[in-house]
């Protein structure tokens, strides 16, 4: 199908953060896009609060960070506790990056932040807009859309579904949702309490009962997740998430009042796959898992973050099918370390194994003074430290890559960045500047302080490191990986565009 018979390039089913973080994306890099919700507004629950490190400096390299900080609740400690024992107490610093805390911001917020941002690049969210089937050709996809009982027929380039862990998209796609639910219920309040505990620390409980973690949204309000065997109503109420928390906490720690509350059951499940065709999906369509950890609205955002410029390098005639496949290949690898890391902490803090617990209990005082295990847990905490290493896209171990000229929506969007020593000789320069001329709309030359001839992926990452010293070598090498993934294959690509 001709570009100009195509309603719209990207059809973003679902609105949650990971929908609206992917549709700003869109519009900042000029695609052509819908995002469509079945309900007929955003949630009013916060739900998901945790905002990590890396997921701010992506905010930062979309433009959206700001709002962001103004209602975050900084937290730089993480507390581990059994009953009246303290555990473990860690400072989170990670370095390296201006945002050296985890950020807490309600879910409700976080939506609420990016509509506005959405709505003040001009576009909306079709809402009561509910996502009924679609039909895959080669060159697009024809998706039947309900809204308030009226059909309509989209034709798109690109399908995301971003719709839940209920995801119409990947039912439609029939992927096996592979791993297991657990058998004990969550329950979830946001809740007041007294100031025993600062606002800057996250605590986490240990207990035979269960574990409990307790997010602090200030020095008054948090959230809490647990476990519970035994559900009592619709929701849980305020007597019940009392008696829970004394529980589990330490006496000192008290519950005043309940905002919200709910039950929910949950997975530890991922997807086999994140691209079938013209369909990806990300968020928790592809991947649930438990709370604890909080990682998983990060990870969803961070998919978006993933498949967005492979979306606009393609549509504009500078990508390929190895490009779209990467998706998968890269985000499954981080998606399974998530859930076996927040699988490993529910189990570990919630253990009734009397000898388990023993053991854990003598363990974490030791490893946690340890500086390897205190680096190592805020690098996976902050996830600073993922990596696309193994990439079929990527020379070498695919870590990411930071400096100020990044940052504030303009310094990165969908080229890469040959980035050389500022020291270098005139001939290996001018060598860098003619790659960069034969890949105009692909590439851009920066010079740099830092030793080495580096090319960055428009996400951030580092898609090739190598020593000046290689000169012509390193620049043929990083010609073959721009050749490898922005060769064209495909015949309905639209006009080059200005990145």
């Amino acid at each position: 199908m001709t570009d100009s018979a195509l309603d719209t390039d990207v059809l973003i089913v679902g609105a949650g953060p990971v929908g609206l973080f992917l549709a700003n994306e869109c519009a900042r890099r000029g695609l052509r896009f819908r995002i469509v919700e079945d309900d007929a507004t955003q949630s009013e629950h916060s739900k998901a609060l945790a905002i990590f490190p890396r997921t701010l400096e992506v905010f930062d390299m979309a433009g959206l960070v700001a709002p962001f900080l103004e209602a975050a609740n900084p937290v730089t400690a993480v507390t581990v506790m059994h009953g009246e024992r303290r555990l473990a107490s860690m400072h989170f610093a990670p370095e390296g990056t201006p945002y050296s805390f985890v950020a807490m911001v309600p879910q409700n917020v976080t939506e609420q932040l990016l509509l506005e941002a959405l709505r003040r690049k001009g576009f909306d969210v079709e809402y009561e807009t509910r996502f009924i089937t679609a039909e895959q050709h080669d060159d697009y996809v024809t998706v039947t859309l309900d809204h308030k009982g009226q059909t309509s027929r989209v034709n798109a380039s690109f399908v995301a579904g971003c719709d839940g862990a209920h995801s119409a998209v990947r039912h439609l796609l029939n992927i096996p949702f592979e791993g297991a639910e657990y058998k004990a219920a969550f329950m979830l309040g946001d809740i007041q309490t007294n100031d025993t505990f600062p606002s800057h620390e996250l605590l986490l409980c240990s207990s035979e009962a269960g574990p409990l973690a307790v997010f602090p949204m200030s020095a008054t309000r948090r959230r809490m997740v647990a476990t519970i065997d035994q559900q009592e109503g619709d929701a849980p109420s305020l007597e019940l998430v009392q008696k829970v928390v004394a529980q589990r906490a330490p006496a000192a720690f008290k519950v005043t009042g309940l905002n919200w509350s709910s039950y929910f059951h949950i997975h530890h499940r991922h997807v086999s796959k994140l691209r079938v065709g013209r369909f990806f999906v990300a968020g928790d369509a592809a991947h649930i898992h438990s709370p604890f950890g909080g990682q998983g609205m990060n990870t969803g955002l961070q998919d978006a973050w993933n498949l967005v410029w492979k979306l606009d390098l393609y549509l504009h005639g500078h990508g390929n099918e190895d490009l779209l496949d990467s998706y998968s290949t890269e985000r499954l690898p981080v998606i399974r370390g998530v859930i076996h890391t927040t699988d490993f902490l529910t189990k570990t803090l919630g253990t009734p194994n009397k000898v388990v617990e023993a053991l854990r209990d003598a363990v974490i005082p030791m490893v946690s003074r340890l500086a390897p295990f205190q680096h190592a847990f805020v690098r996976r905490l902050s996830e600073l430290g993922i990596a696309y290493d193994g990439s079929p896209i990527v020379e070498g171990p695919g870590k990411r890559y930071w400096d100020n000229s990044l940052r504030g929506g303009n310094g990165i969007r969908s080229r890469f960045l040959l980035i050389l020593d500022a020291a270098s000789n005139a001939e290996t320069r001018q060598s860098a500047e003619l790659l960069t001329q034969q890949f105009p709309d692909v590439v851009e030359f920066r010079q740099s302080p830092h030793a080495g001839i580096t090319l960055v992926r428009p996400d951030g990452y580092i898609t090739y490191p190598g020593p000046i010293s290689d000169g012509a070598s390193a620049l043929d090498a990083v010609r073959l990986l721009l050749e490898k993934q922005t060769g064209t294959d495909h015949p309905n690509s639209r006009p080059s565009h200005a990145a």
